[in-house]
This record gives structure tokens, sequence and C-alpha cells, in this order.
């Protein structure tokens, strides 16, 4: 019997609030990691005849009987960017689930592909035709549109695991939301858990004065930096400020501590060359946004030599997650590689996450098994993320059920401004 096509309502009584500054800086998730047809397909590349990977990939553990339909949406080719190679990746990655994993738990996965264009009624459609199609879940990486995917899904109570989110409906869905990013991460967790590590007491941040920025700066964080035992200094510099030397004197005659910028490029290049202009040597930290090729260019390589920034997945990276991410697009994908493979990591992370969320599951693979076979999964590994761990029993953020990581990634640049290595920042076992 086929499950009715819902319209897209709200099912949580969250009311609207301010989406997370990362979210909000960044229109799309997919210009953050760099920057609609749906239907069945039937071309997912069939196991290769090679052993080149097989240590990275593991033995064989193949899927049998009937095929399990997984959802995967992506906002593929828009005017503003192109993330179609998500939806490659999410072939390649059911190839190296279905024959090295047991597929989906223990069936082949079928992928039903739909791309929404970054259009919200695409996205919508898309959700309503995967409602209709009968699939068991649903993966979704970074997307524009991603409330508009959200909504229809979530009415009709279908498992959807999602690279991230910024909606307070989405964050607060207890029911058949999943999100693998800590929504406070970025701005609040990682500096101070990377002043923690650095054993200094105070953090100093520098956020572009907007509304959005300020909300979590002036309403959130002082409070997160005081239960945390640390000092918190906010300085605030309005958007388009060429020259920041004045109020980088004034945060160093402050004995700043680690100071940690938010906001656009323009707005952090001026920052970091303020701060090189008055003098400081300590640690500099950064959300993502801050460094484009525009940043490389314009800071001294002595500034961006040591800074620490979030990271949404460890590309350019050499840890197991990677090498087991190469090793899967060599493998399974026709030849996937440099900019496209980027793109691609956040799909690997998400389908491969949630094939991993239910694995052990019993008896009939429905929207509803699924649903109770993630909200009882015991903490793990998720794959191609650099070591993070995930648990989605709704503990991991308690005021946001539909988290499932605590922490994040962080990664340390060279002197030309790029990744040198990737760490784990702010995570804690996610307990009963």
């Amino acid at each position: 019997m086929r499950r009715r096509v819902v319209s897209p309502v709200r099912r949580t009584s969250a009311s609207p609030g301010r989406r997370p500054l990362g979210a909000l800086l960044s229109a799309s998730l997919a210009l953050v990691v760099f920057g609609a047809a749906c239907g069945s397909d039937d071309d997912t590349p069939a196991p290769a005849n090679t052993t080149a990977n097989a240590d990275v990939l593991g033995p064989v553990k193949a899927a049998s009987g009937e095929p399990v339909k997984i959802g995967v949406i992506s906002d593929g080719a828009t005017p503003a960017f192109d993330a179609s190679s998500q939806l490659d990746v999410a072939d390649a990655t059911a190839a190296y689930l279905n024959e090295r994993h047991s597929g989906f738990g223990g069936r082949p996965i079928k992928i039903v592909k739909c791309e929404t264009q970054a259009d919200p009624s695409k996205a919508a459609d898309c959700a309503n035709q995967l409602v209709a199609g009968d699939v068991v879940a649903v993966a979704v990486a970074e997307s524009g549109v991603v409330d508009d995917v959200w909504k229809p899904l979530a009415a009709a109570n279908i498992p959807t695991m999602l690279y991230g989110a910024g909606s307070t409906d989405v964050l607060a869905d207890s029911e058949s939301s999943f999100t693998l990013g800590d929504p406070t991460y970025a701005v609040l967790q990682m500096p101070i858990s990377l002043a923690k590590k650095l054993g200094v007491k105070k953090v100093t941040s520098v956020v572009i004065d907007v509304p959005a920025a300020l909300h979590t700066a002036q309403d959130i964080a002082p409070a997160a930096f005081t239960k945390a035992g640390l000092e918190y200094q906010l300085v605030t510099v309005p958007p388009g400020t060429a020259d920041m030397t004045p109020q980088m004197q004034n945060a160093i005659d402050g004995k700043p501590g680690l100071v940690f910028v938010i906001g656009n490029d323009t707005f952090c290049i001026s920052a970091f060359n303020g701060l090189k202009a008055v003098g400081y040597d300590g640690t500099i930290s950064a959300i993502s946004q801050c460094i484009t090729d525009a940043t490389r260019k314009a800071v001294p390589a002595d500034v961006l030599n040591g800074m620490v920034v979030s990271a949404t997945v460890p590309n350019g990276g050499t840890d197991p997650s990677t090498v087991l991410y190469d090793a899967v697009l060599k493998t399974y994908s026709h030849g996937i590689t440099g900019t496209d493979a980027v793109i691609g990591r956040s799909m690997f992370m998400t389908l491969a996450g949630l094939a991993t969320a239910v694995e052990g599951i019993k008896g009939d693979i429905t929207p509803a098994t699924v649903n109770a076979t993630i909200q009882a999964m015991p903490e793990k590994e998720l794959p191609g993320s650099g070591g993070q761990k995930f648990r989605c029993n709704g503990k991991a953020d308690p005021a946001n059920p539909a988290v499932c990581v605590r922490g994040g990634l962080s990664t340390a640049l060279d002197d030309k401004g790029q990744p040198s290595r990737f760490d784990v920042l702010g995570s804690t076992p996610i307990g009963d």
C-alpha cells in the first residue's frame, strides 16, 4: 500500500528563531564546503574488479534480498553553484555499502535521487515524490532549501538524515529528523574547546556588527563562556571597515587571550591584518567563512600559519576517514576527483552515516522501524568525518533533539592558508 503524499505542515511546536551564524553567513551549506527530476536509478556503479583498496575498504560483506529504497536529495546544479557530484558520490557510496557493509540492514540499497536546484518549490516536490515513492529513509547533504525539503518528510514521519540544518523547527524534531552537525560548534564550542586546549583563560571575539551575528555573541556567548570558566570580551566592528587597527589595539590592550573572528572574508581580512599591525602574537581562530582565496592573497603568511578555523569535513587530510573516502571513490565511482570529491564528501558522510545508524536492524524495514533503530543506536564513529562520533538519541544537545553530534572539526592552517591537520574539538560521549 502506498503512503499518502502529505502537504508540508510543521509538526513541531517550536517557534521560529534566529538561525545559527554559520547558516546565516552562508545562504547554502553547499557554499561552505566550497566554494528536479526524481526517479529510481538503475545506474549505480557495479563493484570494481580490483583488490587494490581491499585493506582500506574492508572484507566483502554483500547485501542480499529485496532492495530497500533510500531517497537522496541534493541541490544539484544551480545558477550559483554546482553540487551535482553529490549524486554521483551517492551512487558510489551505495555500491560500497552494498558490497562491503551489507547495504541497509542486510538488503541492497536502491537509490532514488532528486535535485532541488535550490528552488523551494522543487525542494517540496522532491520530498513529496520520495514519500509517494515509498522510500524508507532519506539522506540530505547540504541544501539551501533544507526547510522546504524537511517539512513534507517530517509530516510523513520519513527518517531523514541531514548533513546540517539551522532551522529551529528541524532541530526541535525528536521523531524522524537526525542532523550530523552541532549547531553551536563553530561559534561557541570551538573557541571554548580551543582556549582550554591552549591553556588560555580568556577569549576575545571580534564579530561583524550585524544582528544575526550579535544575537549569539551578545545573548548566548557570555553565559556559555562563563559556564566554561573563561573570561569573554566582545569587540564589534561594522561591516565594511577597511582598517581595524584602532579596534584591534583596544582588543590587545585588554589582554585578549585567544582571538576569535566571526564574519565574511572581507571582514576577516581586515581583522587579521589589524591584529598584525598592532603586534598580536597569540593564536587566532575563526569560522570557516573567513578563509577564501581572497584571504590567502591578502593576509601575510605568518598570520595564516597556525591559525585555527572550523572545518565542515576533513578535505585534504590523510586521516583514516579520508583514506577510506578516497578508496571508495577510486573503487566505485566513475573517476570523481578534485573539487567534485570535496563537494561530495558530505553526501558520503550522510548516506554512510544513515546506513551505519541502522546496522543490526531486525524484521521489516519500514520508516517506523528505521526511526526506532536510529534512536536506539549506540554511539558510533561517523564515516568520513575525521573521527567524529554520533548518536541520535536526542541527548547530544537536549535543547535540539535532532542533533546527533557533539563538537566538530577544526583545522590548523599552514603559511599558505591551507589545512595542515584536522582535530576534533568539543566532543564528549553522548550518554543514555
